[in-house]
């Protein structure tokens, strides 16, 4: 429950202060010095005018005396110009100070000083004279302008004002002075102590307002400096990347004007600056298109969608070449839903477009000029082994099946079965070679697609050894497979059994017959490492670094069919599965091909 003094308490901080950072509040405090500081010279010079003004009256008054002068009391008539010139004296003093390193660091003992310095010499001179003196203007005109010239520091102004005010009721009463007035002999009535008292009020909640105001206004100025020093980090963040990016970023206008572009954009426009890009692009549809109706699209599938992506088309270039760029853009709206403009990215594609067509002629080459004559010639041999026209015949002592081939209507000619078997042995390597180089260039372009399954690696590598039993055997080589149970990993089964028929058959052909090959597997962290090693002729630093390369072949090949395909396609198979390979070579004791592939 609350009681009456936290609810106080409570009143006296709303009030009284105002939550923010300690930092907010030194740079404030430093600020209200200064401006203390500042306003305490214009003070002094005002204060210093205004006595001098008195004391020249004074001066008059001792050579042509003033009618108001005569009303003073006798007292104090001779003593006036001394009090003036005393308290210039004061001024003078202050003055000095203000210069000084103390009064730049200490402007509120300053402010004291000169306030105490007119205040209480008045009061000290009429003590001494053994009477009291309630100088109401003097304090009015001394309160009033430091609370309009120096409207800081609050609790400044009630210590100036409550030191003279209790010397003067304080002091006066302990010696029971009166004052030199016969018709007012008392040192205070209601109605001046009603007056002194509002007048000091009102003056303290004035300057109270204007010193909370203040703080506030410098609050609210420091969190703004400090909001837009975020903004300009920030900005020069994003003007970094704006600057820098390799896509040419844009805004455009619904009516077809680019609003703002990029170095790069200017690059691919073939522009020096993006100052040309958005001075020379007034109408997009019919400048920059090579066709038009590309703008026309691109506007529905943003009116359909709010945004497009790889939106693909041909534009001129400044010097009116043609080239390929891709789009990705959204439409950018106001809080009610009207269109301000077009915002996206723009990629040069014209490579990559290069690349596709040069790889469809490619493809188109080796399919109509290359696969489908050796695959109708495959079909040929292999109904032409399968059929019945089969004759005999004998050679040496062996007997072997002939086939009687027709090469007109009227004749045949008899071909041996192992002929038209190592034929179709030819044909079947000339299409593997022919589906390699196409796989190769396709994995080039578009990579390896993976059909994932979670297996273990043995069974991937039995079946690999299974498949290339014979060729094994036919080399007189031996394998010795220690691959044991292992973690399960995600991969595509095929993809990976080629990579260790590729390895094998790659180690098979760089060495003579009666090859000793390991293949092995452990864990290592969070992959699994495997290897392939061979006890063969090995192979020089320079060769390794070159092995994983399109098109790259060995030069101890004893089979000279190859395209030296296979490692490419494998490095590339394991980069796909997120693992790496590589080869530690030595030139007289064997090689080791390893990879990795990650742990589920």
């Amino acid at each position: 429950m609350a009681t009456p003094f936290t609810t106080v308490q409570r009143w006296y901080r709303k009030t009284f202060s105002a939550p923010t950072t300690d930092k907010i509040i030194t740079l404030y405090k430093a600020w209200r010095n200064q401006f203390l500081w500042q306003r305490l010279h214009l003070w002094l010079w005002l204060a210093l005018i205004c006595l001098l003004s008195f004391t020249l009256r004074d001066i008059y008054g001792l050579f042509f005396p003033l009618q108001e002068l005569e009303k003073l009391p006798q007292l104090l008539r001779p003593r006036s110009i001394v009090l003036n010139i005393t308290m210039l004296i004061n001024i003078l003093i202050c003055f000095a100070l203000h210069k000084t390193k103390f009064g730049r660091h200490r402007p509120d003992l300053l402010f004291l000083g000169s306030s105490w310095s007119i205040s209480l010499i008045s009061q000290l001179f009429a003590t001494l004279r053994g009477f009291a003196l309630p100088d109401s203007i003097g304090w009015s005109l001394l309160f009033l302008s430091q609370a309009i010239l120096i409207p800081v520091c609050w609790t400044l102004h009630l210590l100036s004002q409550a030191s003279v005010l209790i010397y003067y009721f304080g002091v006066n009463t302990a010696l029971g002075l009166k004052t030199p007035i016969p018709e007012h002999p008392e040192i205070y009535n209601v109605t001046f102590i009603l007056y002194i008292f509002w007048f000091c009020t009102i003056c303290d909640i004035g300057v109270y307002l204007y010193d909370r105001l203040q703080r506030s206004e410098f609050y609210a100025r420091q969190e703004l400096e400090s909001a837009y020093q975020k903004l300009k980090v920030a900005e020069a963040k994003y003007r970094t990347i704006f600057e820098n990016a390799v896509e040419g970023i844009f805004q455009s206008s619904p009516d077809g004007r680019y609003i703002t572009a990029n170095p790069a954009l200017a690059r691919i426009y073939g522009y020096s600056s993006p100052e040309e890009v958005t001075a020379n692009f007034t109408d997009i549809e019919h400048q920059l298109y090579v066709d038009p109706n590309r703008r026309a699209e691109f506007v529905r599938l943003m009116e359909k969608y709010g945004r497009v992506s790889e939106f693909e088309s041909q534009i001129y270039r400044r010097d009116r070449s043609i080239v390929w760029i891709s789009e990705k853009a959204y439409a950018v709206c106001d809080e009610r839903g009207k269109l301000l403009y077009y915002e996206g990215l723009i990629e040069d594609i014209t490579q990559r477009k290069q690349t596709e067509e040069e790889l469809r002629v490619f493809f188109h080459a080796v399919s109509h000029d290359l696969r489908n004559p050796v695959l109708g010639t495959l079909m040929v041999l292999k109904n032409l082994l399968n059929s019945e026209g089969l004759g005999t015949g004998e050679q040496g002592q062996g007997r072997q099946e002939k086939i009687m081939k027709p090469v007109s209507s009227q004749s045949l000619i008899a071909v041996q079965r192992s002929i038209l078997e190592r034929m179709i042995q030819s044909s079947d390597r000339q299409l593997n070679l022919i589906n390699s180089l196409m796989e190769a260039h396709i994995s080039e372009v578009q990579g390896i697609v993976l059909q994932r399954q979670t297996v273990q690696l043995l069974s991937i590598v039995e079946a690999a050894l299974a498949d290339l039993e014979p060729l094994v055997v036919q080399n007189q080589a031996t394998i010795t497979n220690l691959v044991s149970a292992l973690p399960l990993v995600n991969v595509d089964p095929t993809q990976l059994w080629r990579v260790f028929s590729n390895l094998i058959v790659n180690a098979l052909k760089h060495n003579p017959p009666g090859l000793l090959l390991t293949i092995n597997a452990t864990v290592e962290g969070n992959n699994i490492y495997c290897t392939v090693s061979d006890n063969g002729v090995g192979i020089s630093q320079k060769q390794s670094d070159r092995l994983f390369e399109l098109y790259f072949r060995g030069s101890s090949i004893r089979n000279s069919v190859g395209l030296g395909l296979g490692l490419y396609l494998s490095k590339q198979i394991i980069n796909a599965h997120g693992g790496e390979i590589g080869i530690n070579p030595n030139p007289q004791a064997g090689v080791t091909f390893w990879f990795t592939l990650p742990i589920i």
